[in-house]
């Protein structure tokens, strides 16, 4: 029964890999008209993306999914506001610096840039403004406080640090933001805020819990377009 289950699983990592692989393949072959280099080398790479991410999405599913629920539902213990405020900004640094997609991008920027915005400044500047609004998102939730009330002034700050940084960085501040949401932190964070909403007594999961994430991308945004000020300055 466990072995069909496991099947079912990858099989459904198959079909959600399949589309994007077969429009791909048309176009080069149909439309393009080039052929695929190394066809081995193709088929390979395909088998081991397929099951990879099987394998990281049920990682994911037994390990960081309820070990955050778990810690977000015992920060209460530490009673201080402030220290859950800073515990979940370390989550929200350090679970950052996991995410390869934000690695690729800094990468890509570091190249582009021939070197003036090194890879480990943006990654940091970035892992520096998530696990900040992480910290707000989690503020939100133990005071109460409403979206908006904390959306608005934030997204004034955004549009009057653009004004000011150079334009390239208003760029990467939104590719940014959208690296940050990966296969680490979403799980992670969004487990810990939903572990928290539901320990506090005035909170809602449905109200409480969802938002976060869009709270920490737009700490995301804020630290690349200060750090392009400093650049500048």
């Amino acid at each position: 029964m466990r072995g069909l289950e496991a099947l079912n699983a990858l099989w459904e990592t198959l079909r959600s890999i399949l589309p994007l692989t077969a429009i791909l393949v048309f176009f080069q072959l149909v439309i393009l008209k080039k052929p695929i280099e190394n066809v081995k080398e193709f088929v390979v790479g395909l088998l081991i993306s397929v099951f990879g991410l099987h394998f990281f999405l049920k990682g994911i599913t037994m390990s960081l999914f309820p070990l955050g629920d778990s810690v977000g539902s015992n920060l209460v213990v530490l009673e201080r506001k402030w220290l859950i405020v800073i515990v979940a900004f370390i989550i929200g640094y350090f679970g950052t610096l996991v995410e390869p997609a934000l690695k690729t991008l800094a990468l890509e920027v570091e190249e582009i840039s021939i070197g003036a915005i090194p890879h480990k400044v943006l990654i940091h500047a970035v892992a520096i403004g998530f696990g900040t609004g992480m910290g707000i998102g989690i503020f939100k939730i133990l005071n109460g406080v409403s979206y908006i009330k904390i959306i608005i002034p934030l997204l004034g700050l955004i549009i009057g640090l653009a004004f000011l940084t150079p334009e390239e960085f208003v760029s990467i501040a939104m590719d940014s933001a959208s690296a940050t949401t990966g296969p680490v932190n979403i799980p992670l964070n969004m487990a810990l805020a939903m572990g928290l909403a539901k320990i506090v007594e005035h909170a809602d999961p449905l109200l409480s819990g969802f938002g976060i994430i869009g709270l920490t991308s737009i700490g995301a945004m804020v630290s690349v377009l200060v750090l392009g000020i400093l650049t500048k300055i």
